[in-house]
Formats: C-alpha cells, structure tokens, sequence
C-alpha cells in the first residue's frame, strides 16, 4: 500500500517579510539602545571632564588670592620697618604699588586685584561703651556717633522710623551686660524688644563680633546700614576690631581714627557739625600732588589744622591717631569665567619671642 508523504510547504511572501520586518525593528532597538548608551556616557564623561577643570579652578583661584594675601602682608611688614605712620601716601594704599607687588608673582593664566584697606581708618563701634561692663557711654564716642548719625539722617527726604538717639542708647544695650536687662533712656532696647520680633533673636549683652550684627540694632534700618541715594551707609564707615588688652582677661578699644586714611565720611563725623563741610578739603589735602609727588606731610596728628579754612578746627585728640595696627586685605582671583575673593583682616604687631613684625589673621573669609 502506498503512503503520501507530507510535503514541506515553502514560507509564503508574506511571513518571510514579517521576519524581516521583526528583524529590522530588533537591529533598530539594539542601535538605539546602544546610542542612548553611548550618549549617557559621553554626557557622563563631558561632565566628569568639567567637574575636573572647575575643581582645578577652584584650586588655581584659592591659591592665587592667598598669594596675595601673603603679598600684601609683606608690604605692610615692610612698610611697619620704615616709618611708625600710616597714611594714603604709602605704598600700600597705592592701587598702582599693589598691582606692581601683585605682578611679581608669576601666575601663568588669571588675573590677581588685591585691595588694602586700614581698618582703624573706621569707627569702632564697640568703642561707644567704657569695657569691661560696658555700662557707660565713652562721652567723645556718643558725641562722634551724634554728629555720624545726624549727617546720614540728613540724606533722608522723608523721616524715617528711627532716631539717632534710639540707635545710640540700643547700641549700648546691645552690649553692655550685668545691667538686669535695664534699658538705656526711653528708646534703648533690650531681649525684650528683639524676643518680639519675627524671627525672635536675643540681645546680645556683649562686644560686636561681626559687623553684620550692627544691622540686627534697633533703629539701623537697610538704608541707614547699606546706604541710600548712592551714599554710603554704617557697613562702610564701621568696624567691630581694635579691641586692646586691659588687665588680667580683659580688654577695651581705643576708639581712635587714623585721620590720615579715614574716608570723607568718618571724617566729616570727626569735625564739629557747623565744620562739616571741611571733610573733603582734608580728604583732599592728604593726596595732593605736584610732579607725581606728594606735597603734604600728614604724619601728625594735627596736620588737618593746616588745610585752608581749617586752622580754627580742633578735633578731640581722644579720637584721632596717625597709626594703624589693623588692615583689611581683599584678594580677587580671576580665571576662566570664574573667580575666588578672599576677605582678610589682620593686625600688624610684634612677634612673641622674636621681636619681628608679622601679620595676625584675625579672620579669614573666602566669598
């Protein structure tokens, strides 16, 4: 008997067009899939890459406003073996000088702008009070802060909400301490007034440690602290250093302005208010220059009685020096679209044991 064997069928058109078809999307799928692949790597890398070079940056930045730092310290070392005086007239207030000490460093790629400033050229706030308990107003001082205070409030069109005399007597108890919390006059404040506020703070009852605590006093508004109408403001003309030893684990401030770097400002607050107007005749008097020299000798401390107009002037001795132990630096490094700024200050005194000048950091603060 015959039996038919089945007889292989050959795959229609159709199906082998739908292998070919499945077979097209996998190699498309698998194409994709190692693109995304390769894409995320290269992101990752790329990213990798630009983390490497803002690392080094930063690195390259840090190190170069530190230079200068140092830089500016050994011009004030310098500059403290010469002379006993400080004044606009040294190197070290010279823009010019401190480009040419900065030049020497010798920095490949960047650029290095490093800023000396003399920090008793300022007033120190924490002077308005006799230390240790600070319960008593240093008179001279409270007299300085009136005349200050007056002038800013003069730059306002409108009253503001505030008063000299509330901000005297609520710096004062910002920091005296061991009073019981006693108010000073009818505007002074104390834990009470800033426990009520929102955010709630206390007062401090102690010395002024950052000057960015100034601004937390009743009665120092933005304006009167930043400045209004492009004048400047307390930020500017202030300063929470200066303090001296007094006694066994005591200490004070002198409260006393170097007159020959004070800005116009300070200065104005120093004169006797109808004499105001005098500040930039003296600030003026200090740089002037024939022959790209300096024709004023400022390393007195009565040398404003011989700027024009002035001879009459007497500025309360209490108040005024012509020497500076506190500075501070700022260093600006520059590179590749980014940039490092060190913000320094320091006192310039004498080595314990080996008699030579050196630069105390006080605080050191990158931005």
């Amino acid at each position: 008997m015959f039996t038919a064997k089945p007889v292989n069928k050959a795959p229609s058109v159709g199906v082998i067009d739908n292998q070919r078809g499945v077979a097209i999307l996998v190699a498309i799928g698998v194409v994709a899939v190692l693109l995304s692949a390769g894409l995320a790597l290269n992101q990752r890398i790329r990213s990798s890459v630009s983390d490497a070079i803002r690392v080094r940056d930063d690195l390259v930045l840090s190190e170069m406003a530190t230079s200068g730092v140092h830089a500016a310290m050994v011009m004030l070392i310098n500059d403290r073996k010469t002379n006993n005086t400080d004044t606009l007239q040294e190197d070290w207030a010279n823009p010019e000088k401190v480009a040419e000490m900065m030049g020497l460093m010798p920095f490949d790629d960047g650029e290095l702008d490093v800023r000396i400033e003399d920090e008793r050229g300022k007033i120190q706030v924490n002077a308005l009070v006799k230390f240790p308990e600070g319960r008593q107003f240093v008179a001279s001082q409270r007299s300085l802060w009136e005349r200050l205070l007056d002038r800013l409030f003069s730059l306002f069109e409108d009253p503001p909400d505030s008063e000299p005399n509330m901000i005297i007597n609520s710096l004062k108890d910002w920091i005296d301490d061991g009073d019981n919390e006693a108010i000073t006059g009818l505007t002074g404040a104390e834990s009470d007034y800033y426990e009520g506020l929102e955010p709630p703070y206390s007062c401090k009852n102690g010395p002024f440690d950052h000057l960015g605590e100034v601004a937390l006093v009743q009665g120092i508004l933005p304006e009167l602290y930043y400045g209004v109408g492009g004048a400047a403001g307390l930020s500017a003309m202030l300063t929470v250093y200066g303090a001296t030893a007094s006694g066994e684990s005591q200490f004070a401030f002198d409260g006393k302005i170097n007159i020959s770097t004070a800005d116009v400002n300070v200065l104005a607050a120093l004169l006797p208010s109808e004499d105001d107007d005098l500040a930039q005749a003296l600030a003026d008097y200090r740089i002037a220059m024939a022959d790209e020299t300096f024709v004023n000798t400022i390393t007195s401390a009565n040398w404003y009685k011989q700027v024009p107009g002035a001879g009459g002037l007497t500025i309360d001795a209490d108040l005024i020096t012509v020497s500076s132990d506190l500075f501070r630096i700022v260093a600006t490094a520059k590179r590749n679209r980014r940039t490092h700024i060190l913000n320094v200050v320091v006192q310039r005194q004498k080595a314990q044991g080996t008699g030579q000048w050196e630069c105390k950091t006080l605080n050191w603060q990158a931005e």
